[in-house]
C-alpha cells in the first residue's frame, strides 16, 4: 500500500505545512550578503539616509516582482521553466534563470567552504589569525596593532653632522627618495626632533598617524586560507588546496542530504539554517553593545553620521535598487520553484510582504551586530571605524575575523559568527540547487520524478568537480569573476522581461484574475498599487537600472584596479553570454513550432492553467491536461501492475478525466 500523505498534489508533493515553506523563502531571501554587504553599503551611502531609498526600492520594485514569481509558481505548480507556458515564446528566459543559478551555485557552495573551513579553524584555544607568529606571516609586513608613523621631508634643510649620523643610522625609519622619508616611525622621528630642537610641523610631521601593511587576519585569509596567487592567469594557478577541497566536499555533503527528499527534506533543515543566523546576530549584537567603542561604530553606521545630503546622489538611489533587487533572490527562479510546491489556495500575497519584510529588518538588524563590534575594533587599534570596516570578503574573513580576536573567549565568537554564515549560505544553495532540479524534473517527469535522489547527487558531485577551479590559488579570483558577471546586469534583463511577458504579453489583467482564484476576490482598489508597479513603476526602474549598469560597465578588476587579463573578462562576457543566448534560441524555437505564428508562440498553451482539475473553475475547465501530469502517470503505469485499485491511463483524454 502506498505510504499516506497530506499532499494535495501527489504528483508533485506539496510542502508540509506553511512554516516549511516561510522559513525556506526566508533562508533563501536573507543570506550572506545581508551580513556582508548591506551594512557597508548604508555606511558608505549615507547611513541612516540610506534606509530612505531602500525602503522606496523595496515597495516598489523588490516586492512587485517578489510576490508576482511566488504567484505563477503557486498558480501553475510548476518551476521557472515549465511555467512559461503562459508564454512559449518567453521559455528561454526561464531557462536563463536557470542556467545563471546553476552558475552561481558552483561558486557560492566555495564560499560556504570558506565558512567552514574557518569554522574548524575556530576550534582551538587560539584562533591562528591573532598574531604574526606563525609560519606563513611575513614578519617585515605583518603587525598585530597599528604603529604610529609621520612623514618627514628634509629637503633644503642643512643637517648638522650628528643629526646626518642619526638620519644614516636610522635607515630602517628613514627610507625615502631624496630627503623626503615616509612612514617614520614614531620613536625615531620624536628623538630626531629632540636632537634638531625643532617642533615636527616644521619637517611636515604635524601628527603621528596609526599605520601597518597587512594584518594576521589578511595575512591568514590570503597566505594561508586561500593561498592565494598575484593573479589570474594560468601561470600562477597551481595546484587544488586540499584544505579547500576538502570543505568543499563537506559543503556538498550538507546540501545533497538536506535535499535527497526536496522540499520534504529541506522543509525540515530550514528549522535550525533559517533560524540559527538569528539566534547569532542577537548574541553578537548584544555582546556588541556591551564593549567599549560600540557607539561609535553605530554612529557611522545610521547615526549622527548620516548624510541627508548623498540622497541628492543617484548613485545611492542606484545602489539601493541594486542591495534590494539581489538581496531578494528575485529572477533566479528560486521563488517560482519554492512556490510551486505550495497548495493552490495558500496566501501568496501574505507571504511575499512577510518574507520581503524579514528581509529588509534583517538587513538593518545585522548592520548593528556587525558595526558594534567593529567599533569596538576601531577603538581597541585607536583607529577611526573607516578605517578598519570593510565589505563582503574583507568583512567576513578579514575585518571581523579580527574584531573577534579582541574579544575575550575568542575562539567561542568565531566560531558562532562563522557557523551563522554557514547556516546563512545553505539555505540560499538549497534553494539554488532546488531551482535546477525542479526545472530538470519537469523538462523530465516520467524519467526522473521518482528519480529525485539520484538527480541531486549527480548534480552535487558535478557541480563540486566544477568548483574545484575555485578552490585553487587562483581560486577567489574565478569567484570573483562568476560573482561579477554570472549576478550582474544580466539578471536584469531577466527580470524585465519576466514584467513585460507577464503583463504585456500574457496580459495584467489576466494574471490579477489567476491570482484571485488562489487567495479570493479583493477589491478593485486592492490592485490599483499592483497594477501601477507591474505595468509602469518596476519595468521604468529596472530599466533605468539596467541602462545605467551597462553605460557604467566595467570589466572585472583587481583590488588594486588593474584590470583581469582580456582573455578572463571574455569568460566573463560569454558567462552572461550563454545565459541570455536561450532567450532569443526558445523564442525562435517557439515561433518554428507554431509554424512561424508570432501570435500563438505568444499565446498560453493548451495545457496552461491550474495543475489540479479541482482547482480550474469555469475560467480553465477545458484546457488540456498538464504534460507533466500525463507524462508521470505514464511512469506509473510502467512500474505498476493494472488493477481496480491502479487505473491506467492509456490516452490524455482518459487521464484529464480521472485526475482530480
Amino acid at each position: 500500500m502506498p505510504k499516506e500523505s497530506n499532499d494535495e498534489n501527489t504528483d508533485r508533493g506539496n510542502w508540509d505545512n506553511k512554516a516549511d515553506y516561510l522559513l525556506s523563502c526566508i533562508g533563501y531571501a536573507v543570506g550572506l550578503g545581508n551580513v556582508w554587504r548591506f551594512p557597508y553599503l548604508a555606511y558608505e551611502n549615507g547611513g541612516g539616509a540610506f534606509i530612505i531609498p531602500y525602503v522606496v526600492m523595496l515597495v516598489f520594485a523588490g516586492l512587485p516582482i517578489f510576490f508576482m514569481e511566488v504567484a505563477l509558481g503557486q498558480f501553475s505548480s510548476l518551476g521557472p521553466t515549465a511555467v512559461w507556458k503562459f508564454s512559449p515564446i518567453f521559455k528561454g528566459v526561464g531557462v536563463c534563470m536557470v542556467v545563471l543559478s546553476a552558475m552561481v551555485g558552483i561558486y557560492y557552495n566555495v564560499i560556504i567552504a570558506y565558512t567552514v573551513f574557518y569554522f574548524f579553524s575556530s576550534l582551538t584555544s587560539l584562533l591562528p589569525w591573532e598574531s604574526c607568529k606563525n609560519w606563513w606571516n611575513n614578519a617585515t609586513t605583518c603587525s598585530a596593532k597599528f604603529i604610529p608613523v609621520c612623514n618627514i621631508n628634509l629637503t633644503g634643510v642643512a643637517l648638522t653632522p650628528d643629526e646626518l649620523q642619526f638620519v644614516n643610522f636610522s635607515n630602517n625609519s628613514f627610507i625615502g627618495g631624496s630627503m623626503d622619508f615616509m612612514d617614520v616611525l614614531q620613536v625615531d622621528a620624536e628623538s630626531f626632533f629632540v636632537i634638531t630642537s625643532r617642533n615636527g610641523s616644521e619637517y611636515g610631521c604635524e601628527k603621528f598617524i596609526g599605520r601597518r601593511q597587512t594584518s594576521p587576519s589578511e595575512e591568514y585569509w590570503n597566505f594561508y586560507a586561500l593561498n592565494k596567487a598575484p593573479g589570474i592567469d594560468t601561470e600562477y594557478t597551481g595546484n587544488v588546496n586540499s584544505h579547500l577541497a576538502l570543505s568543499l566536499l563537506v559543503a556538498w555533503i550538507v546540501v545533497f542530504y538536506s535535499l535527497i527528499k526536496g522540499v520534504k527534506s529541506s522543509g525540515k533543515v530550514v528549522y535550525f539554517t533559517a533560524l540559527f543566523p538569528y539566534l547569532v546576530l542577537l548574541i553578537l549584537l548584544i555582546r556588541g553593545a556591551t564593549l567599549e567603542g560600540a557607539y561609535d561604530g553605530v554612529q557611522y553606521y545610521i547615526g549622527v553620521n548620516s548624510d541627508l545630503e548623498r540622497l541628492k546622489d543617484a548613485n545611492v538611489w542606484k545602489a539601493a535598487a541594486t542591495q534590494i533587487f539581489f538581496s531578494l533572490s528575485a529572477a533566479w527562479g528560486g521563488l517560482i520553484a519554492l512556490s510551486s510546491y505550495n497548495k493552490f489556495n495558500n496566501n501568496c500575497f501574505y507571504d511575499a510582504v512577510l518574507v520581503c519584510s524579514v528581509n529588509c529588518a534583517t538587513s538593518l538588524f545585522a548592520g548593528f551586530a556587525i558595526f558594534t563590534v567593529v567599533g569596538h575594533m576601531a577603538h581597541v587599534l585607536g583607529k577611526p571605524v573607516p578605517d578598519v570596516v570593510d565589505s563582503g570578503f574583507g568583512l567576513a574573513f578579514v575585518a571581523y575575523p579580527e574584531a573577534i580576536a579582541q574579544l575575550p573567549v575568542s575562539p567561542l565568537w568565531a566560531i558562532l559568527f562563522f557557523l551563522m554564515l554557514f547556516t546563512l549560505g545553505l539555505d540560499s544553495q538549497f534553494t539554488i540547487l532546488e531551482t535546477v532540479s525542479t526545472a530538470i524534473i519537469d523538462a523530465y517527469p516520467r524519467q526522473l520524478r521518482s528519480r529525485r535522489w539520484q538527480l541531486m547527487l549527480v548534480l552535487s558531485v558535478v557541480m563540486f568537480l566544477l568548483g574545484l577551479v575555485c578552490v585553487t590559488n587562483t581560486g577567489i579570483y574565478w569567484v570573483d569573476l562568476i560573482d561579477h558577471y554570472a549576478a550582474g546586469w544580466g539578471l536584469l534583463i531577466v527580470a524585465v522581461m519576466e514584467l513585460f511577458g507577464v503583463c504585456y504579453i500574457y496580459g495584467g489583467n489576466r494574471f490579477i484574475e489567476d491570482i484571485e482564484m488562489m487567495i479570493g476576490k479583493k477589491h478593485w482598489a486592492f490592485w490599483i498599487f499592483w497594477r501601477a508597479c507591474w505595468f509602469f513603476i518596476s519595468p521604468l526602474l529596472l530599466t533605468a537600472i539596467l541602462v545605467w549598469s551597462l553605460v557604467t560597465f566595467k570589466g572585472k578588476a583587481y583590488g588594486s584596479g588593474e584590470s583581469y587579463p582580456e582573455w578572463a573578462n571574455a569568460i566573463g562576457w560569454l558567462i552572461i553570454a550563454f545565459g541570455i543566448v536561450f532567450i532569443p534560441l526558445f523564442a525562435i524555437i517557439a515561433i518554428i513550432q507554431k509554424k512561424g505564428n508570432i501570435f500563438k508562440a505568444a499565446s498560453p498553451s493548451s495545457d496552461w492553467g491550474p495543475y489540479l482539475k479541482q482547482h480550474r473553475g469555469q475560467r480553465y475547465a477545458n484546457i488540456d491536461e498538464p504534460r507533466e501530469a500525463i507524462e508521470i502517470a505514464k511512469a506509473i503505469n510502467d512500474t505498476k501492475t493494472p488493477g481496480a485499485e491502479n487505473p491506467v491511463y492509456e490516452d490524455e483524454e482518459n487521464y484529464g478525466q480521472t485526475k482530480m
